[in-house]
């Protein structure tokens, strides 16, 4: 039970100038930073996990970026939108965000889920991220998160629109490869293990023999989209 004491004298305010939002209630963010884990493994600490919060958070952030995507891009129809969106709100990008305001020095997770890296941390992130904008919701209101979230999340929207971030890694390079070299890409399992229920992969993308990059993947589908963007960045095709 130490570490959940140190946990809520902890002062919140470095968070707050991150933000650049100061809470009326800075138990609303602690509860916003809080995973189930925790609780699970401190059951006294006096907390509720952040799931309500994340659920109201992610509605808040999809409202205010489609707001602002429906109103720079006039001219733009509802297909194009929603891949702009997508891009914008994926658990990847929020959880890039979500780790440039540190986030990550200030969540509470059990010892096992503290010492995760990699995909599962990205989602803790990603979900602690919107809990926070719900917290900041019912603390402080919509317009706050506005401009926060202009801040935080739509600050990326140019390279999402310039270097076509909303499409999938997949048909990005089958695309680039087919008007830079005129080669169709093919992908190939190089490694798979484990039960049926909890497959692993990694699979490699190829143009022609050469192998490109490889991805890692629970399913077959989320390791080539892994390999293909791993092969975007190496051939920097990304940029457009």
């Amino acid at each position: 039970m130490h570490f959940a004491f140190v946990y809520l004298v902890q002062d919140l305010s470095k968070l707050e100038e991150i933000l650049s939002v100061a809470f009326h209630n800075r138990d609303m963010l602690r509860q916003a930073l809080t995973h189930r884990s925790f609780l699970n493994e401190n059951p006294g600490a006096g907390l509720q996990h952040n799931e309500r919060l994340e659920f109201l958070g992610d509605a808040v952030i999809e409202l205010a970026v489609t707001e602002a995507l429906y109103g720079r891009y006039p001219e733009k129809p509802e297909g194009e939108l929603t891949s702009f969106r997508a891009a914008l709100v994926n658990a990847k990008m929020l959880s890039d965000v979500a780790t440039q305001l540190n986030l990550n020095d200030f969540l509470l997770l059990s010892r096992g889920e503290a010492k995760d890296t990699g995909r599962a941390r990205q989602y803790i992130l990603a979900n602690a991220f919107e809990a926070v904008v719900g917290a900041m919701y019912l603390d402080r209101g919509y317009d706050t998160c506005k401009t926060f979230l202009e801040k935080s999340v739509l600050v990326h929207l140019e390279k999402v629109v310039v270097e076509r971030l909303y499409k999938d890694p997949k048909s990005l390079f089958q695309e680039e490869a087919q008007d830079r070299v005129g080669i169709t890409t093919t992908y190939e399992v190089l490694k798979e293990w484990g039960p049926d229920h909890d497959k692993h992969f990694v699979i490699g993308i190829y143009l022609g023999k050469e192998l490109v990059a490889q991805g890692e993947g629970v399913s077959k589908q989320a390791a080539q989209e892994d390999a293909a963007q791993n092969a975007l960045q190496l051939k920097q095709w990304h940029s457009g």
